[in-house]
């Protein structure tokens, strides 16, 4: 299972598993990405090119997918999309923002997370709840930091600003393959709901807010 099962049909998923294919940037999106190291502009490149054939799928031109000063994607008008890229798995998701308030994903590792990492992104409930997840092909621990990460990229476009790992608090329905999230600060959503799923190598994590 991967992120294309966690999402409505109204979106259009692009993913690949694997190293990450060479692609090319557009102009404008090389632009914006500015001088980086070789393996930052493959990441970026790669993930460019899923979402421009995510937007071919969407029946949508293939615009360039810029980057604006927050460092977040910079959309055409009338689309909600997100990008995620992490070793072996690249993956974009889009959709139209007439049917969509917002939308998320997020891949990662299925590994372990170090102490110190978890440490800094749970709180001590969030380790309780950890504790008692069934034991087996599942990392609970990056997968809590997997659906954050979806919630940080689905509440930023809405919100206009930033969270902090100590604004969300994330609790895992393992049975369910869903996990829901209260946000601690100001803003449009106080909570926000998602699917997860997991494959040997990786986890997944998707939010879509209908609007």
């Amino acid at each position: 299972m991967s992120l294309r099962a966690l999402l409505p049909a109204s979106c259009a998923v692009v993913e690949h598993a694997g190293p990450w294919p060479a692609a090319t940037l557009l102009p404008d999106e090389a632009r914006d990405l500015g001088p980086v190291a070789a393996p930052r502009r493959a990441e970026f490149a790669a993930g460019r090119a899923c979402a421009r054939a995510a937007l071919v799928a969407l029946a949508l031109p293939p615009d360039p997918i810029g980057r604006g000063p927050d460092r977040a994607p910079r959309w055409p008008t009338g689309v909600r999309g997100s990008i995620t890229h992490c070793v072996d798995h690249v993956a974009a998701a889009v959709t139209r923002a007439a049917t969509c308030l917002t939308l998320a994903i997020d891949a990662e590792p299925n590994q372990p997370l170090p102490a110190d990492v978890l440490a800094m992104i749970a709180s001590d409930a969030e380790r309780a709840h950890l504790a008692q997840a069934p034991r087996g092909a599942v990392c609970w621990d990056r997968l809590l930091f997997s659906a954050k990460e979806s919630v940080y990229k689905a509440w930023h476009p809405v919100a206009g600003s930033w969270l902090g790992f100590e604004d969300v608090e994330v609790e895992l329905a393992p049975a369910a393959g869903t996990f829901v999230a209260t946000i601690g600060a100001p803003g449009p959503l106080p909570r926000l709901a998602g699917r997860f799923a997991s494959t040997p190598t990786h986890v997944f994590t998707a939010i879509h807010v209908a609007g």
